[in-house]
């Protein structure tokens, strides 16, 4: 598999970015929005992927 970031994939993260659940999960680092967060980021949702792959570190983690 690639390591290769595209525009896709910066797209992809974007939407990570402005995603409100994802968002709150990296800010608040507790409760249910990150525990959901940490659940569904690797195998179901391709925004907290490509997230991962954009900027190195998993959606819920803190976000500067």
């Amino acid at each position: 598999m690639s390591r290769d970031v595209t525009s896709l994939d910066r797209s992809l993260a974007r939407i990570c970015e402005l995603c409100p659940v994802c968002r709150h999960a990296g800010s608040s680092q507790k409760g249910v929005a990150y525990s959901f967060v940490k659940m569904i980021e690797v195998d179901i949702c391709p925004f907290c992927r490509a997230y991962e792959k954009v900027h190195g570190k998993k959606a819920h983690e803190t976000r500067n």
